[in-house]
């Protein structure tokens, strides 16, 4: 292949079943990746893609090229970085999703350092809260918190997130601040309860239990189903609320929030950069890793 180039888009494309959006994500014209896809077709004599009104799937042959160019691609990136001296700024784009809050409250704040050391590093950054497929929508890496269910992804591990427990003062006022589990029942608490579904089974009050974590039945007023409007429902003195430190740190230092039973934390989130392939862990996804970590570090348990 004389031109790397046209792998790249093949992956693209094969990745995203669609012309259009595998376009859309590298910034160039579909023309030139319908011309792309064609010549390559006409010069490994085969044909690549099914093509239909809706979608684009592989062909067989195309399945076994796929394959190969992921790996051939992979090791090109790999070759080119391999003299590299430490530190060489990075360049090309880098497509991460990661979740809303995680994004607003501390990656946003931290990535004027990623840019001012790496300038030519073109980076999509993407934040929603729902599962994304990597391959289907052609992220790089995806970071993600709690459990990893899908065994076809490669997860790195980062850190474990702390977990704390708080209440307004306006809260705190009405109910007293509670010193013991005992408390939260005596003396009358409500909790915020947080779902991804709403409507579902609610989970109660987490606390450590011996080696374990338990649960404890609260009463609650309000469900919701969006980790901004749990921030914001604990604010307002609804309930007392179990969320990630690095989310609630800014409205501790104000005072907005204070933090209650601190010797009674729920389980740390455990955090994941997660990518849909061993051979997917770039020079660019590898540095990202190592910034996000440093990043992370001073919110994990």
């Amino acid at each position: 292949m004389q031109n790397l180039d046209a792998l790249l888009i093949f992956a693209r494309v094969a990745e995203m079943t669609s012309f259009t959006r595998a376009a859309e994500s590298l910034g160039i014209q579909k023309g030139r990746v319908s011309m792309v896809i064609r010549d390559l077709e006409r010069e490994v004599g085969v044909a690549l893609l099914h093509r239909t009104t809706r979608t684009v799937q592989l062909t067989e042959d195309g399945r076994a090229f796929y394959s190969r160019a992921r790996d051939l691609l992979a090791e090109v990136e790999e070759l080119q970085s391999m003299f590299a001296a430490k530190g060489t700024q990075l360049r090309g784009r880098l497509r991460v999703d990661m979740p809303t809050e995680l994004a607003h409250s501390v990656v946003i704040p931290a990535l004027p350092q990623l840019i001012a050391a790496h300038p030519q590093l073109e980076l999509e950054l993407s934040s929603t809260d729902r599962r994304v497929d990597l391959v289907q929508e052609g992220f790089d890496c995806v970071i993600r918190l709690g459990p990893v269910v899908d065994e076809t992804l490669v997860a790195r591990p980062l850190g474990k997130l702390r977990m704390i427990n708080a209440a307004s003062p306006s809260y705190l006022a009405r109910f007293g601040t509670p010193q013991t589990l005992d408390d939260l029942r005596s003396q009358g608490h409500q909790m915020v309860h947080y779902t991804r579904t709403l409507g579902a089974k609610l989970a109660g009050w987490e606390y450590p239990d011996g080696e374990g974590y338990a649960s404890l039945p609260l009463p609650g007023v309000v469900q919701v189903n969006s980790v901004q409007t749990y921030h914001a429902a604990g604010l307002a003195g609804i309930g007392l609320i179990q969320a990630g430190y690095s989310g609630l740190a800014r409205y501790l230092e104000r005072g907005a929030l204070v933090e209650v039973l601190p010797d009674l934390r729920p389980k740390p989130l455990d955090a994941w950069l997660v990518v849909a392939h061993r051979r997917n862990l770039s020079q660019r996804v590898r540095a990202f890793m190592n910034w996000i970590e440093t990043v992370l570090k001073p919110y994990f348990d």
